[in-house]
C-alpha cells in the first residue's frame, strides 16, 4: 500500500517561510520560550477556550486545557490556546441566547485569521457549546469537542436537587407559602457543590450529549463528572486525537452528516433532551449546508421513547447517568432497536456504531431498555395550526398528560414586565382551567429569546396544589423545567405572527396527539386585528443589540443571522505586512 500522502498543513503559510514574514511570525512567538524546532512543520492545534469566572459552568476550564495541551504535545503538535466570548446563562443579561450568534462570529473569526491546523473546543455552559460548533464548522478545520461535564449530584437534606429543576420546585413552594425563605437560601450552596455544569438533563448536559452523538466528541464525553479525573483523561485523548486528525484531513464537514443529525435527534428523545437542542441544531446543520427542519424533529423523533430517567424527566441526576454507562449505553440500546445510523463516522475515526456496539448498562432504573422504556412515544413535538403556523415544539417527557388535549381562555401578557407585573395579583381573573400566553419574547422581541417560556404559576393557584398549567409563549425554556410548556411560537410576536393577536378570553386549543395548537377566533377577526397591531418599540436601537433584531431568523430555522448561514472555509487570510 503506497503511504498516504500528508494534507499541507495550514500553517505553514506563516511559519514555514523563511522570508521576512516568516521571521515575523515565529519570532513573535518564540517569546516565551518556545524552541525553533516546534516550527518544523508539526500542526498547530488552537485550543479555544471558553474559560470565564462569568462562566460558573466554565470555571475549571483552565485545567481541562491543559490536560489538553499535554494530549497535544505527546501527539506532536504544536498547542496554541486561544479566548472566546464566554457565554454563561446564569449571569448574563438579558440571555446568552442574544450573544450565542456574536460568539459564533469570534470563533469562526479567530480560527481563519490565525495559523491553525485543527482546533480542540472547550464548552460547558449551555450556549457555549452551539456557539463554538457553530463558528468552527463555517472554516471547517479538524476540530473536536470536550464538554467540561457536570457537577457532582445536588445534596439537601438527605435529598438529591438537580440544578434548575430543584429551582424551580423550591420557588413554587415558596410562592405557595410551603418553604421557608431561610430554606430556601440554605438551599443554594447545596444544589451547586462542584465545578461544572448543570447536573439535571438541562441544554448544557443535553448538548454535551448531542455533540458525542453526531460523532463531535469522544465516546464518554457527555457524562463524566467535571470534577472526575477520566474528565482529565478524556480532555488529554482528545488533545493527542486532534493530531491525527489534522494528519487524516478529517474536518468538520466528513462528520457532520445528514446522518450525524438525524442520530442526534434520536440521541434527543431518548434522553429526554432540552427544547433548546431543536434551535442548536437546526442552525448547526445550516452551517455546513445539511438541510434540516422543525417538521424533521417530529417525524425522526416524537415517537421514539425516552429511555433516560433524569430530571426534569424524571428522578436521577447525570452523575448516576454516568455510573449507569452514559450516552453510550444509550446509543447501544438505539442501535439495537434498528434506529441508529450506524455507519456515521466521528472524531477517532470510527463509526458511532463500533463506538458502542460494547457498550454496558450497568443500572436500568436510570437507562431503561429500548424494548421497556422509561416513558413511551416521548420525543419533542412540533405543534401547528393558526397560532402558529410556522410551528412550536413541547417536550411531552416533561409535561402533565392530562394537559397534553387542552381547551381553556386565554391571559395574555403583552410582554415580560407585564408578567411580572401581574402574576402575582390576587385580583388577576386566572385560574387552573385557563391557558397563560407570554407575548414578545421570540428572537427579535426579547430581544435574544430568553428562557421566560416556563411562567410561574399564580400563587394563588399553587396554593390549590395545582404544579401545572398550559403555557404557551414565543420564548424558550431552561432545559431544566418542566410542564405542559408550548415554546417557540413561530413567527413570533414582535415579527407580526399570530401569537402577538391573542387577547384575554380567547380560547385556545391544544391537541399534542394532533400535532395542533388552534386559537378559536374567525379569519375575519384575525384580519381586524391584525389591521390594528402595532409592532412592539426597539429596547436598544444600536450596536450588536440593532445587528441581533435586523438580522435573526425565526425560532424554525434556528435563529441564526441570515449572513452566516452556511460556511466560507478555512481560507489562508491576506499578509498583514
Amino acid at each position: 500500500m503506497p503511504e498516504q500522502k500528508k494534507p499541507k498543513l495550514r500553517s505553514a503559510e506563516w511559519f514555514g517561510r523563511d522570508d521576512r514574514d516568516g521571521f515575523i511570525y515565529r519570532s513573535w512567538v518564540k517569546n516565551r520560550g518556545v524552541p525553533h524546532d516546534q516550527f518544523d512543520g508539526r500542526p498547530v492545534i488552537g485550543i479555544c477556550n471558553t474559560f470565564s469566572e462569568l462562566t460558573p459552568c466554565n470555571s475549571h476550564f483552565r485545567t481541562i486545557a491543559e490536560h489538553v495541551r499535554h494530549g497535544v504535545l505527546e501527539a506532536g503538535g504544536f498547542p496554541l490556546e486561544f479566548p472566546v466570548m464566554s457565554l454563561g446563562e446564569t449571569l448574563l443579561r438579558p440571555t446568552a441566547m442574544m450573544f450565542r450568534n456574536l460568539a459564533s462570529m469570534d470563533v469562526e473569526e479567530s480560527i481563519r485569521a490565525n495559523p491553525l491546523d485543527g482546533v480542540v473546543l472547550l464548552f460547558g455552559c449551555d450556549k457555549t457549546t452551539p456557539a463554538l460548533l457553530m463558528g468552527a464548522a463555517s472554516v471547517d478545520l479538524p476540530a473536536i469537542g470536550v464538554s467540561g461535564g457536570p457537577m457532582l449530584s445536588g445534596k439537601f437534606r438527605g435529598q438529591d436537587i438537580g440544578s434548575g429543576t430543584g429551582l424551580w420546585q423550591m420557588s413554587e413552594d415558596v410562592r405557595a407559602g410551603k418553604m421557608s425563605k431561610a430554606d430556601f437560601f440554605e438551599a443554594e450552596s447545596c444544589m451547586h457543590r462542584a465545578h461544572g455544569h448543570c447536573m439535571t438533563m438541562g441544554t448544557a448536559s443535553t448538548m454535551a450529549c448531542m455533540v458525542e452523538a453526531l460523532g463531535m466528541g469522544l465516546p464518554g464525553n457527555a457524562a463524566i463528572p467535571a470534577v472526575d479525573a477520566r474528565r482529565n483523561v478524556l480532555a488529554r485523548m482528545a488533545g493527542r486525537r486532534i493530531v491525527a486528525m489534522v494528519r487524516e484531513d478529517l474536518g468538520m464537514s466528513k462528520i457532520l452528516t445528514r446522518a450525524a443529525f438525524e442520530n442526534a435527534i434520536r440521541a434527543l428523545a431518548a434522553i429526554g433532551g432540552s427544547t433548546n437542542a431543536v434551535i442548536h441544531l437546526i442552525a448547526l446543520a445550516g452551517r455546513v449546508g445539511v438541510k434540516l427542519a422543525l417538521d424533521d424533529f417530529d417525524r425522526i423523533g416524537s415517537a421514539l421513547p425516552c429511555l433516560v430517567n433524569l430530571q426534569p424527566s424524571g428522578k436521577y441526576l447525570m452523575e448516576d447517568f454516568y455510573y449507569a454507562g452514559g450516552l453510550p449505553a444509550v446509543l447501544r440500546e438505539l442501535g439495537e432497536a434498528g434506529v441508529l445510523a450506524k455507519d456515521a463516522l466521528t472524531v477517532n475515526g470510527r463509526t458511532i456504531w463500533e463506538n458502542v456496539r460494547d457498550a454496558e448498562c450497568w443500572n436500568r432504573d436510570v437507562i431503561f431498555p429500548h424494548a421497556r422504556p422509561f416513558k413511551p412515544a416521548a420525543g419533542i413535538a412540533v405543534l401547528k395550526g393558526n397560532l402558529a403556523p410556522d410551528g412550536a415544539v413541547i417536550k411531552p417527557s416533561a409535561a402533565t398528560p392530562a394537559l397534553l388535549r387542552f381547551r381553556g381562555r386565554a391571559v395574555v401578557f403583552e410582554d415580560i414586565d407585564d408578567f411580572h407585573r401581574r402574576i402575582d395579583d390576587e385580583a388577576l381573573d386566572i385560574d387552573e382551567t385557563c391557558v397563560m400566553v407570554l407575548k414578545n419574547c421570540g428572537p427579535k422581541g426579547y430581544p435574544g429569546m430568553a428562557e421566560c417560556g416556563n411562567m410561574p404559576l399564580p400563587p394563588k393557584v399553587l396554593r390549590k396544589g395545582i404544579t401545572d398549567m398550559v403555557r404557551i409563549s414565543d420564548a424558550r425554556m431552561s432545559g431544566t423545567a418542566y410542564g405542559t410548556v408550548v415554546l417557540h411560537a413561530a413567527p413570533e410576536a414582535a415579527a407580526g405572527g399570530p401569537l402577538a393577536l391573542v387577547r384575554d378570553g380567547d380560547i385556545i386549543e391544544l391537541d399534542v396527539e394532533r400535532r395542533r395548537v388552534h386559537l378559536d377566533v374567525t379569519d375575519a377577526e384575525l384580519a381586524r386585528r391584525r389591521a390594528e397591531w402595532k409592532g412592539p418599540p426597539r429596547h436598544l436601537d444600536r450596536g450588536y443589540n440593532r445587528l441581533y433584531v435586523e438580522h435573526v431568523l425565526q425560532a424554525d430555522r434556528g435563529a441564526d443571522f441570515d449572513f452566516l448561514v452556511g460556511k466560507s472555509g478555512a481560507f489562508v487570510p491576506r499578509d498583514n505586512h
